[in-house]
């Protein structure tokens, strides 16, 4: 068995030809490398949890380099949220703005005693390295850094046939074994079943992992920042977010989770959630400065936003209207109240209206705050 190091390049979501030429040259570059094997999957943010992409992701049971069109942080939550976790790996490669912060590293306030979530878990001993792909253009940096790397790690890795680890389901190692369309980046290599002296340890082997990812939109949770509030639990009308045997919360249901509505990151009070393809920092991940701090946290007072609880206002607001338009019978002004609501709610939080359309009844809104509420109080009673 070689020791080898595994480097993962997560395709970009689009078919654009300058990523396309990007990905292919750092796989080429890469071919004759010794003691590497190369796993090209789709887009890292759409794989789907049971699907052939994860498997190959969780087979990997060493140091692994996992490159990818998302920030550092984006990267590596996303990977933790389906499991796949190790101590940060320290990169070169950073973008101007982290490179202009310069010699200090501390990009968050330092006079912190808070719990965070990461100081209770237990983080498998092993080394995971996000390098963002959106830094250069061409592939040599990359290539210079997983090199540089693979020169101060290595791992346990067998053949690629060999190497899924867990237990998969027939029809995924099926899929994972004899893939039937060809991937983004060309005709999958063929994987055969040889003896594992009859190998070659020195050159790089490669596998093109195939998955039908659609794209998709969920939350990430940093649990480097995040204090386990329970928040966004109470706050979620869409039951995305849940609590785990050990009474801290995590993304249960992410596929109820709203395209493009990212308020549940507004009322995070530690900037902890993450959605890795959202516009803009630092919910897509990208690092966070005290500037980032002040200004979400002025977007995180739903209380100064809308006059007290925001559920509490919904209601009332809609009591108000019943009552006033139930006299006036006037569905235009009925209508327009609503309309002042909602976009008040929305430009605070960058609610897209298709969401705020989709919200529930007022007795509803009530009835999941009172049941997210007493859900969280009661994991953060047993986690006392």
């Amino acid at each position: 068995m070689a020791k080898r190091i595994a480097v993962v390049v997560s395709q970009g979501q689009s078919a654009n030809p300058a990523k396309r030429q990007l990905e292919e040259d750092i796989v080429g570059g890469l071919l004759m490398e010794p003691g590497i094997d190369v796993v090209v999957i789709q887009h890292l943010y759409d794989l789907t949890p049971d699907g052939t992409g994860m498997l190959a992701l969780r087979g990997i049971m060493g140091n692994m380099i996992v490159l990818s069109w998302l920030y550092e942080r984006g990267s590596r939550w996303t990977l933790d949220r389906f499991g796949i976790r190790g101590k940060e790996g320290l990169t070169t490669i950073k973008s101007v703005d982290d490179e202009e912060d310069g010699g200090d590293d501390e990009t968050e306030p330092s006079a912190d005693d808070k719990e965070r979530v990461i100081d209770s878990r237990e983080v498998p001993n092993r080394r995971i390295y996000c390098v963002d792909l959106r830094v250069h253009s061409t592939a040599q940096p990359y290539l210079d850094e997983v090199k540089r790397i693979a020169r101060e790690n290595s791992m346990q890795l067998v053949g690629l046939d060999g190497w899924i680890g867990g237990s998969a389901k027939p029809e995924q190692m099926q899929r994972f074994l004899h893939p039937t369309n060809d991937t983004a980046l060309g005709p999958p290599v063929e994987i055969k079943s040889a003896p594992a002296e009859s190998r070659s340890t020195d050159v790089a082997q490669v596998i093109r992992v195939e998955e039908e990812a659609g794209r998709r939109w969920y939350p990430v949770i940093d649990y480097s920042r995040c204090t386990n509030c329970m928040q966004c639990l109470s706050f979620c009308l869409f039951d995305v977010y849940g609590v785990s045997k050990a009474n801290q919360i995590q993304v249960q249901h992410q596929n109820n989770c709203k395209t493009d509505c990212p308020a549940c990151s507004r009322v995070c009070p530690e900037v902890a959630i993450l959605f890795p393809k959202y516009r803009s920092g630092p919910i897509n991940g990208d690092e966070i400065d005290p500037e980032d701090l002040r200004r979400e946290a002025m977007k995180v007072d739903i209380s100064a936003l809308l006059g007290g609880d925001i559920y509490q206002a919904l209601r009332d607001r809609s009591a108000k209207a019943k009552s006033r338009f139930s006299k006036e019978r006037d569905e235009d002004k009925a209508l327009k109240e609503r309309m002042r609501c909602l976009q008040k709610l929305s430009d605070g939080l960058e609610i897209p209206p298709e969401v705020m359309a989709a919200l529930p009844s007022a007795d509803q809104i009530a009835a999941k705050a009172a049941a997210a509420k007493a859900k969280a109080e009661a994991a953060l009673a047993k986690a006392e």
